[in-house]
């Protein structure tokens, strides 16, 4: 079983293969959906539905329970238990006597997963994938649980015996079926608001936005410093990108040291660790190891996107060539093995190839020293290849040494030494590249993909790159057009083979939304902000919850679900609640609306009390409180020479800058409004309601600010 955040799991995608091998030639009702963990099962001997209406239409009509799996294409115990059990054609009939079988893609219906994931969590006390819920006929849970073996094992009963049990009290007694259902419910629906605090009435912002408030959070993220290693905490260790974001945005308006030492520490460690692939470029889900070394070999779309847009400020800050390095290698795998034609990113990469962990990633030296002969000694040394290996016999490439420090050692000129070995890994590469590859997820999600658009935006201001500009833009009008649904107004979430569907998310808009504003700044098309406000008034009107000043995760025309949930939680990627946040500051300088601002600020008030706590689970939010202590400063750049000049100005790490920019007036946008034209072109810098002089020079206007 995968658990959340604690289990080290290995996972594998053998849907082609599961199709090959199967003795069946009937296929189910996951034949036609897209996505690949579906279709993995549309040829199980269980009569699989999709979370569709029919299934619940069947349910209803012939009063029988429902099973709801929920899995991923990269998860291994869901592949396991696909086929100990559901490829058992006496399993399959056990669950096609008793039940309604419903399968989901948790990535493509998060939605789901959160409501059944968080009754999986009150009734065991844990919670991970395969994901199974059983539910009465209109939807509701009364038992979960994750992975069974098919016979008893590991203190669990077999699956089979589960299913028995579950039927016979379905049928025997319901009236206690129903019961744990409503107290489930009722824990189930309550739930969101457990973190929110109460906000001390009288209270001003002032006196509760304080750098105090800030130095809090610092410290609770000290306390859980790997100082050796970097990072948080121990194994599994994940990266943390939106904690060591805030390091380094504290560290920009406080000069901690320890906040910079310890970001450089981590992402160092990481670069160069066994998590980051040496050869390719790209970085694995999480570490079984405090060290960075034992990947869980699968790549995701979120955790690459995340990592090149904090890499890239840690860039502009600190002008390390490893993080240079690391983002143009990162950003070339993506546009290598994860770009479709169309222009969206793929969703993820398997751990497995073969039905092997890692089997695609690892070396035995003897291949290495046969590929590379002479070169090789150089390459062993500094990738840490050894006969015994540091893995199951097998080596992952790692670093223990930078380029700078081997260099000295070894006495070589450094750029010789470069040199050299990326001429070994290119000769690496090419031999990998002919093996059996992982497996790919190729649904091409919003939310993911507006955090990688982001991504190429914030490594074009870094680095200069065009092709990084033209990616982020292709990526954007490509999202704009191929998940809008026939209203011209509303998004989907998922899309494959030229087919969208279901109704976006919160994380869908939220994330978008930030993609819009981030591209704006490196095109200055206005298009995108006018989209920007215009998707900003659809979450407001379709996914706010006034009772609560927070945002639902699905929108008020969704009805295929029996709770909607506010997801407040900074995971493996930011809550939609706490990017809102950033958006509505951002949003209500830029479009002049201080109503955006005021929401943003009450927000953040609700939760404050948890985010000093904890603000390992809720850095995005932490990083929201920012603004509000330090203000944002507001950047108007007009005349002939605006583009330049706001190019110019990205180039340097300013988190709390909003830049609107413009050749000419613009009196739709206040900041470009009644700004005087005339041959020079002018930037303008305003900071807590007051404006300075207008400036000519990039240097001037880093003074001001």
């Amino acid at each position: 079983m995968e658990k959340v955040s604690v289990i080290h799991i290995s996972c594998i995608l053998h849907a082609s293969m599961a199709l090959l091998n199967s003795k069946a030639n009937i296929l189910n009702k996951l034949q036609y959906e897209t996505s690949p963990y579906l279709l993995q099962h549309a040829n199980n001997p269980v009569d699989w539905y999709a979370w569709k209406p029919e299934a619940f239409e069947r349910a209803r009509a012939e009063n029988k329970p429902i099973l709801v799996s929920i899995g991923y294409s990269t998860c291994h115990w869901c592949h396991v238990m696909e086929h100990e059990s559901f490829e058992d054609e006496a399993t399959a009939a056990l669950m096609n006597e008793h039940f309604i079988n419903i399968k989901v893609d948790r990535e493509e219906r998060p939605d789901v997963d959160q409501i059944y994931m968080e009754a999986c969590q009150i009734v065991s006390g844990s919670g991970g994938w395969p994901l199974n819920c059983f539910l009465t006929p209109d939807a509701r849970p009364f038992y979960a649980a994750t992975y069974f073996p098919p016979t008893p094992a590991y203190n669990r009963p077999s699956w089979k015996q589960v299913l028995e049990n579950i039927a016979h009290s379905f049928q025997t007694r319901r009236d206690e079926v129903e019961a744990q259902a409503d107290k489930l419910m009722d824990i189930i629906n309550g739930s969101d608001s457990n973190l929110l605090g109460n906000v001390i009435e009288g209270l001003k912002p002032e006196q509760v936005f304080t750098p105090v408030a800030l130095q809090n959070i610092f410290f609770q993220l000290q306390k859980r410093f790997d100082e050796q290693d970097g990072g948080f905490g121990g194994a599994p260790k994940f990266p943390g990108t939106m904690s060591l974001c805030y390091l380094l945005n504290y560290h920009h308006f406080t000069g901690e040291e320890a906040a910079l030492e310890h970001l450089e520490r981590s992402l160092d460690r990481m670069i160069q660790g066994g998590i980051y692939d040496q050869i390719g470029g790209g970085f694995s889900r999480y570490t079984v190891d405090n060290a960075w070394l034992i990947p869980h070999f699968e790549k995701m779309l979120y955790d690459n996107a995340l990592l090149v847009g904090l890499i890239s400020d840690a860039y502009k800050v600190t002008k390390k060539e490893l993080y240079k390095e690391s983002i143009e290698e990162t950003l070339d795998f993506i546009a290598r093995e994860m770009t479709s034609p169309e222009s969206g990113f793929y969703a993820a990469q398997d751990a497995d190839s073969e039905g092997v962990e890692g089997k695609y990633y690892v070396w035995d030296k003897s291949e290495i020293d046969t590929i590379l002969g002479e070169e090789a000694p150089l390459f062993n040394a500094f990738y840490d290849v050894s006969e015994e290996g540091n893995w199951e016999h097998k080596t992952i490439f790692q670093r223990k040494q930078s380029f700078e420090a081997f260099a000295a050692q070894e006495n070589i000129e450094l750029a010789s030494l470069k040199n050299r070995l990326k001429a070994s890994r290119e000769k690496l590469f090419a031999v990998r590249d002919k093996r059996v590859h992982p497996g790919l997820d190729d649904k091409i999600l919003l939310d993911w993909n507006a955090l990688m658009c982001s991504a190429y935006a914030k490594a074009y201001t870094a680095l200069d790159k065009e092709a990084y500009r033209e990616i982020a833009i292709r990526n954007l009008d490509f999202l704009l057009e191929k998940f809008q649904q026939t209203d011209s107004k509303t998004l989907y979430h998922t899309y494959k083979d030229g087919q969208a569907q279901y109704d976006a998310f919160l994380n869908d808009y939220a994330y978008l939304i930030a993609a819009l504003v981030d591209v704006y700044e490196i095109s200055l098309e206005f298009k995108y902000l006018e989209a920007a406000k215009n998707y900003c008034e659809l979450v407001l009107t379709e996914f706010f919850d006034e009772a609560s000043n927070l945002f639902y995760f699905t929108s008020s025309k969704q009805t295929d679900i029996i709770a909607r949930k506010k997801d407040i939680y900074d995971s493996a990627v930011p809550s939609g609640n706490s990017t809102m946040v950033h958006n509505l500051q951002r949003l209500g300088i830029l479009l002049g609306k201080s109503n955006y601002k005021e929401l943003a600020r009450t927000m953040l008030l609700q939760i404050q009390t948890a985010v000093e706590r904890y603000p390992s689970s809720l850095s995005r939010w932490a990083n929201g409180f920012i603004p509000e202590v330090h203000g944002k400063y507001e950047v108007a750049i007009i005349g002939e020479h605006a583009t330049e000049l706001t190019k110019a100005l990205n180039k340097y790490f300013i988190p709390n800058k909003v830049l609107l920019a413009s050749e000419q007036e613009r009196v739709d946008y206040p900041l470009l409004s009644g700004r005087a034209i005339e041959k020079d072109t002018f930037i303008y810098v305003c900071h807590d309601f007051v404006c300075q002089r207008p400036v000519r020079t990039i240097e001037e206007a880093l003074k001001l600010m």
